[in-house]
């Protein structure tokens, strides 16, 4: 399908804001639209080239960032969608009511590269990220899976609770932790008012909010480890969404092993993966060490990509006693995929979006 965008003389953009992309998105199968991508970038039907990473620190000593993520996709026609993502944040941001990360998204014209369309991205980048979630429980987590655990209730909390509970048809249980122990109660006391027919637990610490989940899923701002292998259940699936929670531990013994793209995973040095790999503790998919690292003995593999699994290239789960660990580093391509899909939808209703001249 190509894109109907306003603005092809090149004098226009097509500007939606968050209450707008919120709009667009209501209804919208997005784990349907993710997987649909994750299958494409499995097939070569994608193009994500490096990230750029600007840090710094914000004047009142917090840790502030820039990110900026192109990607590219073919659609569900001939036609391909190129865009990018910006995405700032500063870990100080909650304490004055702002949200952690905000940014844009921008679409190009496939044939004149001029940006044609500009859009809120913390929502959809919020939400594609509970989508993979969503697909990765569908496809590797256990039959009936009814206990899930969040540790983390702040933003991307909420956003896979939004979505979590209506694709899991057998959830019956929901365990919460956070280090600030307001925001669990109130995360709480929403996932009671929304759902009445789960029971929801507030976990005295992470250990307890873990105990004897089948889906676990962090989302907090550590980058230091406390998650351990004997924490886990059988059979437990972790989509390992904020990518340091875990002890290498864990990562060593787990049965299967994915990530969303071994490039990105392994480009980075910040994050658990990429540090095992530098170190020589991780191989990657194709069995290979990172040049620097040194030769040891038994060094676990990484399995494979969570594409490869939808599209059938990779068998996933062998039993319902594997330990699976999802590694989603977090592929902006995914990002264009929803932002067409939003975009398609406001070309179709007058209420949505508004053009702005360049």
């Amino acid at each position: 399908m190509s894109l109907p965008m306003p603005g092809h003389d090149g004098t226009e953009i097509l500007f939606l804001n968050r209450q707008e992309v919120e709009e667009a998105c209501r209804g919208m199968d997005l784990p349907a639209v993710v997987g649909r991508a994750l299958v494409r970038h499995t097939r070569g039907e994608t193009a994500l080239p490096e990230e750029a990473y600007l840090p710094w620190t914000a004047p009142d000593g917090a840790a502030a960032r820039c990110l900026a993520m192109p990607g590219a996709l073919r659609n569900d026609g001939d036609g391909w969608t190129y865009g990018i993502k910006i995405i700032n944040g500063c870990l100080s941001n909650p304490s004055r009511g702002l949200a952690r990360a905000q940014g844009v998204i921008m679409l190009f014209d496939p044939q004149t590269a001029r940006p044609v369309a500009l859009l809120e991205a913390a929502y959809i980048s919020a939400m594609r990220t509970a989508a993979v979630t969503a697909v990765t429980a569908a496809r590797l987590g256990v039959p009936r899976l009814a206990r899930m655990a969040v540790l983390g209730c702040g933003t991307l909390a909420r956003a896979h609770l939004r979505l979590l509970p209506a694709v899991l048809p057998d959830l019956r249980q929901i365990s919460l932790f956070d280090l600030d122990p307001s925001a669990c109660r109130r995360l709480g006391d929403d996932l009671r008012a929304g759902h009445p027919d789960l029971k929801v637990v507030e976990a005295e610490g992470p250990r307890e909010c873990v105990a004897g989940a089948q889906l676990v899923v962090p989302v907090t701002t550590t980058t230091s480890g406390y998650i351990a292998f004997d924490w886990l259940a059988p059979g437990a699936l972790i989509a390992h969404v904020s990518l340091d929670d875990l002890l290498p531990e864990v990562v060593q013994r787990a049965d299967l092993v994915l990530v969303d793209d071994w490039g990105l995973v392994a480009a980075d040095s910040r994050r658990l993966l990429g540090r095992m790999y530098r170190s020589g503790d991780l191989l990657a998919p194709d069995g290979a060490r990172f040049h620097d690292a040194p030769a040891k003995a038994g060094v676990r593999r990484v399995d494979g990509h969570l594409g490869d699994v939808l599209a059938g290239v990779h068998p996933g789960r062998r039993s319902a006693e594997d330990i699976v660990v999802s590694n989603p580093f977090g592929m902006a391509l995914l990002d264009v995929a929803v932002a067409h899909e939003v975009v398609a939808a406001a070309a179709g209703s007058a209420a949505l979006g508004r053009p702005l001249t360049l």
